[in-house]
């Protein structure tokens, strides 16, 4: 409060005339004639009786006009932090990006969030708008999206805004502004503007400043939400293997990491310690013993900007997923001279994805955990064990390619390829040299050309029910099955009616063949989901039917998008997810950008008093003015009432 405003308030010191006023009054006492006194001898008085306040509730009447006086002079001076927008005489179209990423989840001295104070802030935008004004809601936590399309029905724009909370979420200011720009662009509204509130926290401290040589003027508002000295730490990962918990960790400076320390707890209990090391970046090993099933929470002692990023699940994670690949090698050591043709070929694609050869197929369901994709060569049918693991494999979202030969034709009694195929395979000659490349699809490109001459000894034949029931990649050229794929679950079933070994045929020298690999290791890759991932980037289901999500919160749901149904994690923690009846449990973690609350430079023209301001001038001198009114007729009648009635002494 300003000292012109306490002065204009200080008329209410005469608040006190009114009292002195009655106080000084003395009315003369009404004289009546009484015989008998002139008996008595006259005694002057030796004390006055002290005056009394007379007519109290004139006097609280004159006392509360003089106040209301005082508040009427003082009310232009009176001033309140509110987001003020600047207008002329023509409507507005403002896209308002709300920052709804982590860094705004931090807590200033007085308890709110800058999250809460910027939502506050787009709340008073949105009541300051007018007829014919059209409002959006864009949300700047990544990936940005549309929170609310452009709409001059502002009840809705509000209530699509009351229903916006906060997350975890990275900071997309770039995206978001797009995002708004491409929503008011074509509105008829000549007065255009996107307005951000945000702590421009997105830690790209190098890109260009925000609002320059924009087309539609960008006004950074609420400069309050990028003050203050904030420092946070975050529990990235928290992985256990054997007896140790491997905790990463990123803090804003290293003098965030000083004094605290990393528990490992059991519910309340803390089941071990260790040190945080006093460094912006780094990981603490943390010895822990017991039973691996327990589910274990890594965090940090001591409070800081952030609370929701200081706690991480402990997971047994096995790193990213594999490729396994099954075969007789010592044959086909014998064959290439090397390591089998297959394990070569995937070595030639240089991928991201480790490749593991594995004696034979698995019998448990645990031994298809590290593996986002199986290939089998030439397998002589599966045991009943391993049908059940390996159709438990692609039904959680596995890819499992089957090269099938002449042992495949060949099944001892009880092995069979069931379920992937209903029928016995059948293995002889081929009455054709190669494929149709017309049958090619475009998975495999032109690539299927290569499969014209592939000189095959023979080829495996599948029933004619199976066979329908694959989708194929490309044909022999009689239009029998050589590569073909089906759905099943939320994986893929591939099947190969010739093996990878040379001997059998040129089938593993041909380009086709890296072009299949190729295509079959991107399907797992896309299938495949860590069982941690960043906070808000979406989990996809292909394939399954129902998906039932609980995060830290509560209950999420899942949606529907193209075919598939995406669950997005918006808040750090575990995510118990239920997939088709079948449980699993993943981990959305915070992104290490994030706690640097260092904010991206400006553009002079976005902090421009022409778009906006932060302080408005509170106009309710009309309310007070009426109470004086009121006051003033009051007095009247009050006066009225108590005046004495007029009285005629008796003589």
């Amino acid at each position: 409060m300003s000292f012109v405003t306490v002065l204009a308030l200080a008329i209410g010191v005469l608040v006190a005339a009114p009292w002195l006023a009655h106080r000084l009054r003395r009315q003369r006492a009404e004289e009546h004639s009484f015989a008998p006194a002139r008996l008595a001898v006259a005694t002057p008085p030796k004390a006055r009786r002290r005056s009394q306040l007379e007519h109290k509730a004139l006097f609280g009447i004159r006392a509360a006009a003089i106040v209301a006086l005082a508040i009427l002079g003082a009310s232009p001076l009176v001033k309140c932090s509110k987001v003020a927008l600047s207008r002329g005489g023509a409507s507005i179209a403002v896209a308002i990006v709300l920052d709804d990423s982590m860094s705004m989840r931090a807590v200033d001295a007085h308890g709110a969030t800058r999250f809460a104070r910027a939502k506050k802030g787009a709340q008073e935008i949105l009541g300051s708008l007018r007829d014919g004004d059209a409002a959006a809601i864009v949300l700047a936590g990544g990936p940005a999206r549309v929170g609310l399309a452009a709409t001059t029905d502002v009840s809705a724009a509000s209530a699509a805004l009351e229903g916006v909370g906060e997350s975890d979420r990275a900071t997309d200011l770039d995206g978001a502004i797009a995002i708004a720009k491409t929503l008011i662009a074509e509105l008829p509204q000549i007065d255009r503007r996107v307005i951000v509130l945000s702590d421009l926290a997105d830690g790209k401290q190098d890109a260009p400043p925000l609002g320059e040589a924009s087309d539609i003027p960008v006004w950074v508002a609420m400069p309050e939400l990028r003050s203050g000295d904030v420092v946070d730490c975050a529990l990235l990962s928290a992985d256990r293997s054997g007896g140790r918990a491997r905790v990463r960790f990123a803090c804003s400076n290293a003098d965030a990491a000083k004094g605290r320390d990393v528990q490992i707890k059991d519910g309340d209990r803390v089941v071990a310690t260790a040190k945080l090391p006093e460094t912006a970046l780094g990981e603490a090993m943390v010895a822990v013993t017991g039973d691996e099933s327990k589910e274990l929470v890594a965090e940090l002692t001591g409070k800081d900007a952030v609370a929701s990023d200081d706690r991480a699940p402990v997971v047994v994670e096995a790193g990213p997923a594999a490729l396994a690949v099954s075969g007789d090698r010592a044959e086909e050591s014998v064959a290439t001279g090397g390591a089998p043709i297959v394990e070569q070929a995937l070595a030639a694609l240089h991928l991201d994805m480790a490749v593991r050869p594995i004696p034979q197929p698995p019998d448990r369901r645990e031994d298809t955990a590290p593996f986002a994709a199986i290939a089998i060569d030439d397998p002589p049918g599966f045991t009943p064990e391993q049908r059940h693991a390996l159709s438990a494999f692609v039904d959680g979202g596995g890819v499992l390619l089957l090269a099938l030969g002449r042992r495949a034709a060949a099944a001892p009694l009880g092995a069979n390829f069931e379920p992937f195929l209903a029928h016995a395979v059948t293995w002889g000659s081929s009455p054709v040299n190669g494929a149709d490349p017309a049958s090619g699809s475009t998975a495999l490109g032109e690539a299927a050309a290569s499969f014209a001459d592939l000189g095959a000894k023979g080829r495996a034949k599948l029933a004619d029910q199976d066979a329908a029931a694959f989708e194929p990649l490309v044909k022999w050229s009689d239009g029998a099955t050589l590569v073909a794929r089906r759905a099943r679950g939320r994986g893929e079933v591939w099947i190969s009616t010739l093996p990878f070994s040379v001997d059998a045929s040129d089938f593993a020298l041909r380009p086709g063949f890296l072009a299949l690999l190729d295509s079959f290791v991107s399907e797992a890759k896309q299938r495949s989901v860590p069982r941690r991932g960043d906070v808000g980037v979406p989990w996809s289901f292909p394939g399954a039917r129902q998906v039932e999500a609980v995060s830290p919160a509560g209950p999420l749901a899942a949606r529907r998008e193209d075919g598939t149904l995406r669950v997005v994690p918006t808040i750090v923690g575990a995510y118990h997810l239920t997939v088709d009846g079948a449980k699993e449990l993943r981990v959305a973690a915070p992104i290490a950008r994030e706690l640097d609350f260092r904010p991206r430079s400006v553009a002079p023209a976005a902090t421009s008093s022409n778009l906006g301001g932060g302080v408005a001038v509170v106009d309710f001198s009309w309310v007070v003015a009426l109470a004086l009114l009121a006051l003033l007729a009051a007095e009247t009648v009050v006066r009225a009432m108590t005046r004495p009635p007029e009285t005629q002494n008796a003589a």
